[in-house]
């Protein structure tokens, strides 16, 4: 893996990569069959998959206030809007903010968007301002520090208010996809000061674009540094449901699609945890 540049802070070089990997992969998601755009233009009442999915653990937020940090192009932020929150949105790429505007006014969607690091959240929008927080697939991974995470999470909550995640699980970060006969652990799976540095010019999912801007640092977090980071608040855990299920074909090769647009293992599904869900409320 090629090493990351050195220009001051390497924290600082990590994150240019990382923005100008978002920036140009961002026109090309909102294309992409995967994010489902066209779904949300032809039908009020359509969700993202990742937000259906956790539907029945989520439960009402009609009337609250939400934030979701790192919003990406916003088919997450639209849904839960469309749940009947009133909803911001943050994310650190213009370019990603750009498809998530374009995507709410089309639909007639009053959504604010605000460009930010996740880490400046409070600054970019004050103390207590918030009923719920969401984080969803794939965003904690783009973070170097999750007690940090997790402490401006609390700021951000109203007394009462709850953070609901569901991400990717740090067993599934940690496995080496390009192993073909088998799970492979090769990444970290605790959090380490340095990242993993990928240089790939595709993306996540089927798309019509090779990427110039092909470098990109991730950190992954141990399931107990991230709860542990929300107790460590003062927060109360409600909720953690690991999954044997993905809603991408995060290990190419070795999983089949269901009929909800969930990836498992073709064999011994039991053998691995895909993602999880996690939902911590700040005492009232």
């Amino acid at each position: 893996m090629p090493k990351a540049k050195k220009s001051g802070d390497p924290l600082d070089a990590y994150r240019r990569d990382n923005l100008a990997a978002w920036d140009e992969r961002a026109p090309a998601h909102a294309r992409a069959p995967g994010y489902k755009v066209r779904n949300f233009l032809d039908d009020p009442a359509y969700l993202s998959d990742v937000v259906t999915f956790d539907l029945p653990r989520l439960g009402s937020i009609d009337g609250l206030r939400g934030l979701h940090l790192q919003c990406h192009i916003g088919t997450d932020t639209l849904s839960l809007a469309r749940l009947g929150a009133t909803m911001t949105g943050l994310d650190f790429s213009g370019a990603s903010l750009q498809q998530a505007r374009n995507l709410a006014e089309a639909t007639g969607t009053a959504i604010d968007y605000v460009q930010a690091d996740a880490y400046d959240a409070v600054k970019e929008l004050g103390s207590g301002q918030f009923d719920f927080v969401f984080t969803g697939i794939g965003a904690l991974c783009w973070l170097p520090d999750v007690r940090r995470w997790g402490a401006v999470v609390a700021e951000l909550l109203r007394p009462g208010g709850f953070v609901f995640i569901r991400e990717g699980h740090p067993m599934l970060w940690s496995l080496d996809e390009n192993v073909d006969d088998s799970l492979a652990v090769h990444y970290p799976y605790f959090e380490v000061a340095t990242p993993i540095t990928d240089d790939y010019d595709g993306t996540y999912l089927q798309t019509d674009t090779t990427f110039a801007a092909s470098v990109s640092h991730s950190w992954n977090h141990g399931l107990g540094e991230t709860v542990m980071a929300l107790l460590d608040q003062g927060l109360n855990l409600e909720l953690l449901a690991e999954h044997d299920s993905a809603p991408w074909e995060a290990l190419p090769g070795k999983l089949v699609e269901d009929e909800h647009g969930e990836w498992r293992l073709t064999e011994g599904r039991e053998r691995l945890p895909m993602t999880y869900t996690l939902r911590a409320r700040k005492p009232a």
